[in-house]
């Protein structure tokens, strides 16, 4: 008899993993930083007593591999990196309830009828260098690393050197495109980061895709003058242009499945007494339709435009990232549907407007799908970030049973 999942030990891990990596203001575990390495040892540890292989491939994605009779592969996957105040659930919750549908399947004794990996993916936040996705694009071949090559963080620290410092050269990523060869489905656990699941009174949904993502860095150029003594109606104000495109960003986001955020500004120079002469913008807008993501970002260019002709600024848009809305694996999306109505009762067919390392993997040819777990009040990306202890039970339970439905699959071919 197989042997079941204990929800309580995935809740310990990530209770721990939070008293390890958490401040007063939240997780900590941006990418390629100390926190996160230490998470990441102290995550090897929580492996150690497995009968897994253990090891990071040449873009940095952490891989614990516990061989069965095939070596056609299940992968389950998420990432422990966090945003700054980030919360203590986001891609842990994945990673960690992969652990335990490892522990679960290593404690038959007797290995599976195909290979199980469980996979943390590196710096699928972009937290510190804007590049969201970083190690699954890179391993799966959806990021190029001449894309980054000249990418830097606000401290001025390039990125291939900050990947240096944890053992990565970015130009030999591509070369993680191996692992995915005998990758017959990936699954991913995550918290919904919305209010769905927790209106409709469930546990556990299921995503059906990912939106498409458009993201541009915008520099307005005015002219930087002594505030007191310029006029009002004379000004070139790259701040006042600024902020009247962030209103028209939202204004194109109209219909329930938009998605576009501004959040970051830096303006020079930065005092109070000067007129900002320069103001940047990351605008960053989602849908999973193409052409109404393509129709967002038209609106936002053509009111830039506007308002730069009657700001009497410049504007200049640079992307600086993108990916194409991404459809799941249908068949595992019935499957994981009929799992979780199974296991808590009732499910969701949900789109992620919120990126995932599953767009990566999907977007490379395998098949893929993800579970989502209720999060309490929507909130993400934040310390007051949560799930209840029965909404992640019944999100590790589901993983586990969607794994061994999916590894019977693969074992019939």
């Amino acid at each position: 008899m197989a042997a079941e999942p204990d929800p309580d030990r995935a809740l310990a891990d990530l209770r721990a993993l939070r008293a390890l990596t958490e401040d007063d203001r939240g997780a900590q575990r941006v990418a390629w930083t100390d926190t996160w390495a230490q998470a990441r040892r102290w995550l090897v540890e929580r492996l150690a007593g497995l009968p897994v292989r253990v090891d990071t491939d040449e873009a940095g994605n952490l891989w614990a591999v516990l061989d069965g009779a095939s070596p056609d592969t299940v992968v389950l996957g998420s990432h422990i990196d966090s945003v700054p105040d980030g919360g203590w659930l986001d891609g842990a919750l994945g990673v960690l309830g992969g652990l335990e549908v490892l522990r679960t399947l290593a404690a038959s004794g007797t290995p599976p009828p195909v290979t199980v990996a469980l996979v943390d993916w590196a710096d699928e936040e972009g937290a510190r260098f804007g590049r969201s996705l970083l190690g699954s694009g890179l391993a799966t071949g959806t990021l190029d690393p001449r894309d980054v090559r000249d990418v830097a963080d606000r401290d001025g620290v390039a990125l291939a050197d900050a990947l240096r410092a944890h053992g990565v050269d970015v130009r030999a990523a591509p070369a993680a495109r191996s692992r995915l060869e005998p990758v017959v489905a990936y699954l991913e656990l995550h918290i919904e980061q919305g209010p769905v699941l927790e209106r409709d009174g469930l546990s556990v949904g299921v995503v059906t895709g990912t939106a498409g993502v458009e993201r541009h860095r915008v520099r307005i150029r005015g002219q930087a003058v002594q505030g007191g003594g310029f006029p009002m109606d004379a000004r070139r104000d790259a701040l006042a242009a600024g902020a009247r495109l962030v209103l028209d960003v939202r204004t194109a986001a109209r219909d329930e499945r938009s998605r576009a955020t501004v959040g970051a500004i830096d303006v020079r120079p930065a005092i109070p007494t000067a007129v900002p002469g320069v103001c940047e913008l990351v605008i960053d807008q989602r849908h999973p339709d193409r052409d109404l993501l393509a129709k967002m970002r038209g609106e936002v260019h053509e009111a830039a435009a506007r308002i730069a002709v009657e700001e009497r600024v410049e504007v200049d848009f640079e992307r600086i990232w993108s990916i194409a809305p991404i459809a799941f694996d249908a068949a595992l999306v019935d499957l994981a549907d009929e799992t979780a109505r199974a296991e808590t009762g009732g499910s969701a067919r949900l789109f992620s407007g919120a990126l995932h390392d599953a767009a990566s993997v999907a977007a490379a040819g395998v098949p893929t799908v993800m579970l989502f777990v209720q999060s309490r009040d929507g909130i993400s990306h934040a310390r007051e970030e949560d799930s209840s202890p029965e909404a992640i039970a019944a999100g590790v339970r589901t993983l586990a049973a969607l794994t061994r439905r999916v590894i019977e699959r693969a074992a019939r071919g």
